[in-house]
């Protein structure tokens, strides 16, 4: 079987300016969309609605096919610009920047494991073209959040597949053009022999069962529903979850999700910086007590910018060799990331609102940190870093310690 595991490029350090300017225009149109995103991040906080003027700028700007091949139609983006699109959207607005990450983290396992199947090749055309939107269903029923057990098995009827699956969240589901789900390969399989099958709006039906009024992260609108799809044998992946799941859809939903949270923390950063600024100047130049928070705040920063850029240099040395990026060291370092990363930035965060004082306690004035802690504390329970922590103690106890700071 074929797979187009090396098809996501990396970054080039020997880059030639070509492609500098590249990285700079997609910057660019990053930074627009998430002007706009900015603009109206308040409102889609507080009405808890999804935020579509965000994702009109981002269909504007071209963003949701970057991973796509050029071939059909992409921009052969790299996992490192989508790291950075994430950043500059996080920075913005945390719903916005979380839905892009789950949809290029969904865009990624279908470009790196469709195995030249037409149908696949056919919906990434649309992808690129279209700018469609693919929203992420990987958990259901009683499993919880555990994404690599699945209930809900793929259906043959005649020519056609069926699925109807009971889905405790699919994150955006009302507002997406189609949805990427786990599924059991069919039903006789166990719940761990799972595959991923891509569905389009015209192929499935949603009956909500669940609401999304929560603390934070409001705008991702990640509601339950069952979803009851119908679709062409092709639209399941050639390749078995497990390892779509290893080499794609983990590295990657935990690099994009820890570059949003960075950016998160990086906005409330800022914010902190302005007030202290703002405080300092009205003293005559005399810093405010809490001004050493917002030092820390930043000191953390850097070290959670550096924890990213650590993992995705040891994502993109291994991208192409399945062995290489499912060895067991890699897998935890990978793993780990998104728990250090989550914890951090919620400290990051914190040391922010500290800097702020009343000023960012406040709802109502124009350093209010209440958005920024609300959405980040979503991180440390987005798959549970408990969940993590236990899954991962026999590989600790079996993997060992690196003996130098360079492997």
């Amino acid at each position: 079987m074929t797979s187009n595991i090396s098809r996501l490029p990396v970054r080039n350090v020997d880059a030639s300016a070509a492609a500098t300017d590249k990285t700079g225009g997609l910057k660019a149109r990053a930074t627009v969309a998430a002007e706009v995103a900015a603009k109206f991040a308040d409102s889609v906080d507080r009405e808890g609605r999804f935020p579509k003027e965000a994702f009109d700028a981002i269909r504007e700007q071209k963003l949701l096919g970057l991973l796509i091949p050029a071939a059909l139609g992409g921009e052969d983006a790299s996992a490192a610009e989508i790291v950075d699109v994430c950043y500059i959207l996080g920075r913005a607005c945390a719903s916005s920047a979380m839905i892009y990450a789950m949809h290029q983290t969904k865009i990624a396992c279908l470009v790196r494991h469709s195995g030249g199947n037409a149908w696949q090749e056919g919906l990434q055309r649309r992808i690129a073209e279209e700018q469609l939107l693919m929203a992420s269903s990987t958990t259901e029923g009683a499993n919880g959040g555990n994404i690599r057990s699945s209930e809900a098995a793929i259906q043959t009827k005649g020519s056609r597949i069926a699925l109807e699956r009971n889905a405790s969240v699919i994150s955006y589901g009302a507002d997406a053009d189609g949805i990427v789900t786990t599924a059991r390969r069919n039903e006789a399989a166990a719940s761990s022999d799972q595959v991923l099958v891509a569905f389009l709006k015209e192929d499935y039906t949603l009956e909500r069962t669940q609401s999304w009024d929560t603390l934070g992260m409001r705008g991702t609108c990640s509601t339950g529903f069952i979803l009851r799809a119908q679709g062409d044998p092709n639209q399941v992946l050639p390749e078995p979850y497990d390892g779509i799941h290893s080499q794609t859809m983990m590295p990657l939903a935990h690099l994009f999700w820890s570059a949003v949270w960075s950016g998160i923390a990086a906005g409330a950063v800022q914010r902190a910086r302005a007030f202290v600024r703002k405080a300092a100047r009205a003293a005559e130049g005399k810093l405010p007590p809490a001004a050493a928070h917002l030092t820390r705040a930043r000191v953390s920063l850097e070290t959670l910018r550096g924890a990213v850029q650590s993992a995705l240099r040891k994502f993109e040395l291994r991208a192409s060799d399945p062995q290489a990026l499912t060895a067991m060291d890699v897998q935890i370092a990978l793993n780990f990331l998104k728990v250090e990363a989550s914890e951090l930035a919620v400290t990051i965060v914190m040391s922010a609102m500290r800097a702020c004082g009343l000023a960012g306690y406040r709802n109502d004035g124009e350093f209010t940190m209440g958005r920024y802690l609300r959405d980040i504390l979503s991180s440390p329970i987005m798959i549970n870093n408990d969940r993590i922590l236990a899954d991962a103690q026999g590989a600790v106890l079996m993997s060992d310690v690196p003996g130098g700071l360079s492997e």
